[in-house]
């Protein structure tokens, strides 16, 4: 049996936040339980509406938070147990705005070279020699090696972000809403570059966003979060054509048309925003459902499993 690049296991993670001076801090509970896997290859789309955890989710993975509880494995390794140089080779990010995730003042080539320098162990003319495949790989001619990232555009930082995160040759990308920030013609562009560098490279992609059209067009496989909690994952066609949980048939419902005389899509999950801080008993998601029971208020679904399906819901009819 092959080995999932990225194992997570039941992971969770809770913040302590206080609403003012004299307040008692708040538990936030922002990712609760969460457990999935992505193999060689393969592309897993994360997706939910701002603040259910994906970011929070990726930041775990990726090393940079602790999780409170669970365990995340890279390429069958635990990740706590990976140093930082070995984690560097294995997964690295792609973030959302490319401006504030590049040094202002540092040019491309010394933002793409760094984790090559940081790494050690190759010359200067090699280190030159990597970054200037790397920027024709992503589509960008090696003379900007020299400009400083203002000079260059939101697509073109973009690219350079993704040269950075491939320079060392990893297996995973994690990719935290990598086009958000971008204009409608610069995202088609970078969504374009990224399958095709998957294609060619081999690589494994985590991708985060709150973009459903976007992920249908990327992910072979889906994972829905609400508050925390992975509440349906499948296949990307089947889960697009044949969503079993309310939540994400609230979702699809809500994806915009070309369609002026359509007007926005109704969604029936009215205006109140889920907050962590406060989950609701039973089925975190009933206080907006529509089509809730009172069961649904006082039990917690159990997680209905068939591969590669899963959900979360009381109503959900058995795979």
């Amino acid at each position: 049996m092959t080995t999932p690049l990225i194992e997570v296991r039941d992971v969770g993670r809770q913040f302590r936040v206080r609403a003012g001076l004299l307040a008692q801090p708040k538990r936030v509970v922002a990712v609760d339980g969460v457990s999935l896997q992505l193999k060689a290859g393969e592309v897993l789309g994360v997706v939910g509406e701002s603040g259910c955890g994906k970011s929070t989710l990726a930041k775990i993975i990726l090393g940079l938070l602790e999780p409170t509880a669970g365990e995340v494995l890279i390429d069958g390794k635990h990740l706590a147990s990976l140093d930082r140089k070995e984690r560097a080779r294995l997964i690295q990010p792609v973030f959302q705005d490319p401006f504030s995730s590049l040094n202002p003042r540092r040019r491309v080539r010394d933002v793409i070279s760094l984790p090559l320098v940081a790494q050690g162990g190759m010359s200067s003319p090699e280190v030159n020699r990597r970054v200037d495949e790397m920027l024709e790989r992503v589509g960008l001619d090696p003379s900007m090696a020299d400009r400083l990232p203002a000079h260059l555009s939101g697509g073109q930082r973009q690219r350079v972000a993704i040269a950075r995160a491939l320079v060392l040759r990893p297996r995973i990308v994690v990719c935290d809403e990598p086009t958000s920030a971008l204009d409608v013609s610069v995202q088609a562009q970078i969504l374009n570059l990224l399958a095709e560098l998957r294609r060619e490279l081999g690589l494994a992609y985590l991708f985060i966003s709150h973009n459903l059209a976007v992920v249908e067009h990327v992910a072979s496989e889906v994972a829905v979060m609400y508050l925390g909690r992975i509440v349906e994952q499948n296949q990307a066609a089947s889960l697009f054509r044949d969503p079993r949980h309310p939540y994400t048939k609230a979702l699809l419902a809500s994806v915009l048309t070309p369609e002026p005389d359509l007007g926005l899509p109704e969604t029936g999950l009215g205006d109140a925003m889920p907050d962590p801080a406060n989950v609701p008993p039973g089925c975190r998601f009933h206080p907006r459902c529509p089509v809730a029971i009172e069961r649904c208020s006082r039990d917690v679904p159990a997680t209905q499993r068939k591969e590669p399906s899963l959900v979360e819901c009381h109503l959900a009819v058995p795979a």
